[in-house]
């Protein structure tokens, strides 16, 4: 361990790891700060005082990182952010801004909570767009790398630099064609019927779905498919069933019947997740209180529906 003086670190030094980082070279590190080859080498020589590690070791003919600059860089980066917020006050006017959140979420989230969010942002801030991506099963490294700002689903990535909150639950129910069958009240109508089911890839079926065959629930399935908006074609004129989160009767599946899943389940929880980075910015944390205020609302409708 180093006993460097450690007030001796600054942005630039942040900086300078970073862009080594990126440019995996000496040279590509200077250019991309607009310095000299020498004036790069000097500050890392005082960089690796500071952390009591080489940082980057020759291979072949490039430089890599090491294990514990790959880890540095995460907190510098995080630094970083937070010397910007530093010099940028924390007055933040939501109709002065102009800017696109991108927010993954597959298609129940996406149906049910971005539409009344994207009316309350642009209320506030007209220079406001969203970009909607799918989360399939989400990544940690989709916050990390930029790919998206903000993810909604049910299973948050286990991962340090991860943050997530719950937005709320949500009871399994079983979706039929009542112009077809009846409802399933019994489990043995339920297991003799065929289903519809969602299978995520790679071939990473519902939570529902791994519950119910962990409790010995069998179920024969005519069909699945990748995302829950091709489930109204198969169910509507047939006498299959779709267990699915109950809010779908709100939106994609609605004109279908429902009724309680005969079987013992967990409810399904909601969370939005968002990177450590964005922890302390005001535009992110506006859109993260907006969107908690929208979750208010669609629960409170649901209730009076």
């Amino acid at each position: 361990m180093s006993d460097f003086d450690y007030s001796h670190l600054d942005g630039k030094l942040l900086q300078l790891l970073l862009a080594i980082l990126d440019a995996q070279s000496i040279t590509g590190a200077a250019q991309r700060l607009g310095v000299t080859q020498s004036a790069v080498s000097h500050l890392l020589g005082k960089l690796r005082q500071i952390t009591g590690d080489p940082l980057f070791v020759k291979c072949g003919r490039g430089i890599v990182p090491t294990a514990r600059a790959e880890a540095l860089a995460l907190h510098a980066r995080l630094l970083l952010d937070d010397m910007r917020r530093f010099a940028a006050g924390d007055e933040f006017h939501p109709a002065t801004l102009h800017t696109t959140f991108c927010i993954a979420a597959n298609d129940f989230q996406r149906d049910l909570l971005l539409p009344p969010l994207l009316q309350r942002l642009r209320s506030q801030a007209p220079g406001v767009r969203l970009r909607v991506m799918p989360s399939d099963v989400p990544r940690a490294e989709m916050l990390r790398e930029g790919e998206c700002q903000l993810v909604i689903s049910p299973r948050p990535p286990d991962a340090s630099d991860i943050l997530h909150k719950r937005l709320f639950e949500d009871d399994y129910r079983v979706f039929y064609d009542a112009t077809v069958r009846e409802a399933p009240l019994r489990l043995a109508d339920y297991q003799v019927a065929e289903h519809v089911s969602v299978l995520y890839s790679p071939r990473r079926p519902l939570d529902v779905d791994q519950q119910l065959a962990a409790r010995g629930v069998e179920r024969r399935f005519a069909v699945t498919v990748p995302s829950f908006a091709g489930i109204p074609a198969f169910l509507r004129g047939s006498n299959i069933l779709a267990t699915l989160p109950g809010l779908l009767a709100r939106s994609l599946m609605q004109g279908f019947a429902h009724c309680p899943l005969p079987a013992r389940v967990g409810r399904m929880p909601m969370y939005m997740i968002w990177h450590l980075k964005h922890r302390h910015d005001p535009a992110h944390s506006w859109l993260r209180r907006e969107l908690e205020q929208v979750v208010a609302e669609v629960l409170a409708g649901d209730e009076r529906a």
